[in-house]
C-alpha cells in the first residue's frame, strides 16, 4: 500500500522480467472505485463533432483491435524518495508507480472518425465514471498518434481497480490523463480548465505562476538488484538489474 489513500505500488524488486502481472498493476484511484455493469455501459463522443454518438462495450469491440506493450506512470512517481530519502527504501516504494504489459482496445482515431471530428476541433475532454469525475483536456494530436480505448491488460479484461470496463491509455503521457473507466469524450477547440488541471495536476513554478498541461514523462530508471533489502553475501562479481522507461 502507498502512501496516499486510494494507491497500491508494484513490486519492481520483486518481479523477473519487464511485464507486470495483472493484479501487481499500480492502482491510484481518487474516489473510490466504481462498479459498472458492462451490459449497460455507455461512452458519449459528442462537442465539435458531425455525429455525436454513444458506443456500448461491444460497440467498441465491433472494432478493429490493437494490442501495444507500453508503461503506464504516475505522475507523482518518486517523489516519495525526492521528498524523504531513507536507505532503506526499496525499489517498489522509489518507482512504483509504474507498471508495463499488453493492452488491448481501440485506436482512438477510429472512434472519434465514427463521430466525424469537425476541423475546430483541437482538444479532447475525457471524463471518467468514478465519483470524482476524474478529466483532462488532451490535444487533438495525441488521438491520431497512438491514443488507445482499451478494455484488456495482458489478455484479460481490465481489473475493475485499474478502470473496467474501459479506459483511456495516452501511451508516455502522465497516467493521469488515461482515464479510468472513461465515460465521456468532448471535442472542443479549447481546454476545458477542469478542477483536475487548475488545481491538481499543474507544477508552481517561480514568479507566483504554475505550469499546465505537462504531458510528455521523462526517461527514469531504476536498480532492482542489488537493493534493499537484499544483502551480498560474499566478495566478487554479482550482476546489477534493473529497469528503465521512457
Amino acid at each position: 500500500t502507498g502512501a496516499l489513500t486510494g494507491s497500491s505500488l508494484t513490486p519492481l524488486h520483486q518481479l523477473t522480467g519487464t511485464i507486470t502481472p495483472n493484479d501487481l498493476l499500480f492502482e491510484r484511484h481518487h474516489s473510490g472505485i466504481p462498479t459498472i455493469d458492462p451490459a449497460t455501459y455507455k461512452l458519449l463522443v459528442h462537442g465539435l463533432v458531425d455525429r455525436p454518438t454513444v458506443f456500448s462495450l461491444a460497440d467498441l469491440k465491433r472494432f478493429p483491435s490493437i494490442s501495444r506493450v507500453c508503461f503506464i506512470e504516475c505522475a507523482g512517481n518518486g517523489r516519495a524518495a525526492y521528498k524523504d530519502p531513507k536507505p532503506e527504501m526499496t525499489a517498489q516504494q522509489l518507482a512504483g508507480l509504474t507498471s508495463n504489459g499488453e493492452w488491448t482496445g481501440v485506436p482512438l482515431a477510429l472512434v472519434l472518425r465514427e463521430a466525424g471530428v469537425k476541423r475546430a476541433a483541437e482538444w479532447f475532454f475525457a471524463e471518467g465514471g468514478d465519483a470524482a469525475h476524474m478529466s483532462r483536456s488532451i490535444p487533438i494530436e495525441k488521438a491520431w498518434d497512438d491514443a488507445l480505448v482499451v478494455y484488456a491488460f495482458n489478455g484479460e479484461p481490465l481489473r475493475p481497480s485499474n478502470g473496467y470496463p474501459v479506459r483511456l491509455l495516452l501511451p508516455g503521457f502522465e497516467g493521469n490523463t488515461s482515464i479510468k473507466w472513461v465515460r465521456r469524450l468532448e471535442l472542443s477547440d479549447q481546454p476545458n480548465m477542469s478542477k483536475d488541471e487548475t488545481s491538481k495536476y499543474t507544477q508552481p513554478i517561480p514568479g507566483s505562476k504554475a505550469r499546465q498541461f505537462s504531458f510528455v514523462m521523462d526517461v527514469k530508471s531504476v536498480i532492482t538488484s542489488p537493493a534493499f533489502p537484499q544483502q551480498l553475501t560474499e566478495k566478487g562479481w554479482w550482476p546489477i538489474r534493473g529497469l528503465a522507461w521512457t
